[in-house]
Order: C-alpha cells, then sequence, then structure tokens
C-alpha cells in the first residue's frame, strides 16, 4: 500500500513518534512526504520514504495529484487546527480529494493509529480493488 505522511511544524515531532512506534508496520509499505516532514522521518527511523516539495511549496498538491489519480491508499497529515496556514487552500483540497477519491485520512493521532493497525490487520486491502473510475472491482 502506498501510504502519505504529512504533518504541520508543531506536529512533526508527534509524526516522528507515531512512525517510531509504527515502525514495523510502515516498513512493509511505500511511504510518501512532504519534504521535511520525509526528511525527519527517515533520519529519525530509518524509513525509505519518498519526499515531495515541502507542503507551502507544493507537496500537498503533489500527493493531491496522486490521490487524483488512485495511486494513493492512506493518508495521515497531522494537522495544526490552531494555526493558520498560509497554504489552507491546499490542505482543504487534499482532504477534499481523499474523500472524492474515498482514500483513508487521519488528521490527528488518535485517529492515525486507528489506521496503521487497521492497515496491519488488512482492513484497508479493499483498496487493492478500487479502480480509477472509482468503484470497487472484486473480479
Amino acid at each position: 500500500m502506498k501510504v502519505a505522511l504529512i504533518a504541520h511544524d508543531r506536529k512533526k515531532d508527534l509524526m516522528i513518534q507515531l512512525c517510531t512506534a509504527y515502525k514495523a508496520i510502515l516498513e512493509e509499505h511505500v511511504l510518501f512526504a512532504t519534504g521535511t516532514t520525509g526528511t525527519r522521518i527517515m533520519e529519525a527511523t530509518g524509513l525509505n520514504v519518498h519526499r515531495f516539495k515541502s507542503g507551502p511549496l507544493g507537496g500537498d498538491q503533489q500527493i493531491g495529484a496522486m490521490i487524483s489519480e488512485n495511486q494513493m491508499d492512506l493518508v495521515i497529515f497531522l494537522r495544526d487546527p490552531l494555526a493558520a496556514m498560509p497554504h489552507e487552500p491546499d490542505v482543504t483540497a487534499l482532504i477534499r480529494l481523499s474523500d472524492v477519491y474515498e482514500i483513508p485520512l487521519a488528521t490527528n493521532i488518535g485517529t492515525a493509529e486507528v489506521l496503521l493497525r487497521g492497515l496491519d490487520a488488512g482492513f484497508v486491502d479493499w483498496r487493492e480493488f478500487y479502480n480509477a473510475e472509482g468503484s470497487i472491482d472484486f473480479g
């Protein structure tokens, strides 16, 4: 599965803690992240992470493009709801695309843990049958 990892500045340490705690699960999947978040994850955990640009420079949109092409299976986006973001429209667009294309999305640590445990248990395997037209194809 392809997993996107995104964290606002004040949530990056929390993302590192999450990735450290769930390293055994994450290393079984293809990981993508916005620039700084990806670098910090790699340095702290040794996980292999494909890094896009930083969020404000278009990294959120690059991940959104993958979502719109059905090339992302799960998104963990640890947002800081108390800070104004200059690229807030990009954040909103990414969340909207996740809803449009039925991509499981966590925006806080509690939901992120549930999704990662579900990923490990096979509860997200249905994504393998989700086709580009936006419907489930089991055959």
